[in-house]
């Protein structure tokens, strides 16, 4: 597995930046043939104002401690998209880490879950533990039952990753995971020395061939609310606008909320309806 310490991880996302660019794509001539891809150090030095032996230490994972303005040069020399220099910023001076704030759900919260219907909502922690979820998010993505009894409540991206009925009902399954991958580095990055983050992406990276390619290429992109579409053959093609909340007193946890389209909710009640009375 990849090499877990902040210095590490910056150096390896900035090379996987570099050498996903030409020198065409940011305006400068090539001469010559290259022996690897992408761009030069003293190419990305160059376009950054910065010295090429002080780029190569940044990207070796030493300590040299760059400036707000120096990082924001080098995510313009590298073309990076907002979430991606977002993420340079934690890698190159990560926060300081949090005790975990304790998880437990309110009642209301529960009732806002519930009173959702038909509509999907769920509840993840910092670790992407699910806590709480409604009946039509257990329809539609397959979670086992909620129940008080449960021991181990299910981890999101585990399930995503690990249920092969999911993703062979799903179209496009593998270029969804490859964003959900993405949200996970982003928020990996708020926590990077916390063992149970690596724990977890230490046994994705064993278990999961698609997690395993994907983790790699060090894709970063923050959760955004956005109109999805699925096709499930239980179900048929549904279509959902999904919104993610946060609390303001514990932004670890999130709830995730699919708003169903009109036919999606009424088909999502039929069958809610036929469970309860089957």
């Amino acid at each position: 597995m990849e090499g877990t310490s902040s210095g590490m991880s910056l150096g390896e996302f900035l090379r996987s930046r570099r050498e996903r660019l030409t020198p065409e794509d940011v305006g400068l001539i090539s001469y010559g043939r290259r022996r690897t891809s992408g761009l030069r150090r003293e190419e990305v030095a160059q376009l950054a104002h910065i010295g090429t032996s002080w780029y190569t230490s940044l990207e070796q994972g030493r300590s040299v401690n760059p400036s707000e303005d120096v990082l924001n040069n080098i995510a313009k020399a590298l073309r990076l998209t907002e979430d991606e220099r977002h993420h340079l910023h934690l890698l190159a001076r990560p926060v300081q880490q949090e005790k975990v704030e304790d998880q437990q759900l309110n009642i209301g919260l529960e009732r806002v879950i519930t009173a959702l219907e038909p509509n999907p909502a769920f509840v993840i922690g910092r670790y992407w533990d699910l806590l709480l979820w409604n009946k039509a998010a257990e329809i539609v993505f397959r979670i086992p039952p909620l129940s008080n009894h449960m021991q181990l409540r299910p981890n999101w991206m585990r399930h995503l990753l690990m249920d092969a009925k999911l993703g062979s009902d799903i179209q496009d399954w593998e270029s969804r995971v490859q964003v959900l991958i993405a949200h996970f580095r982003a928020d990996f990055a708020h926590f990077p020395n916390d063992t149970r983050f690596k724990e977890l992406i230490e046994e994705f990276m064993q278990n999961s061939p698609l997690f395993r390619e994907l983790w790699p290429l060090h894709d970063v992109q923050a959760v955004t609310d956005r109109h999805k579409q699925r096709y499930d053959p239980r179900i048929g093609e549904m279509e959902f606008e999904h919104v993610t909340l946060q609390s303001s007193a514990n932004p670890d946890v999130k709830m995730m909320i699919y708003t169903a389209s009109a036919d999606t909710a009424a088909r999502l009640q039929r069958i809610m309806s036929n469970l309860e009375n089957g």
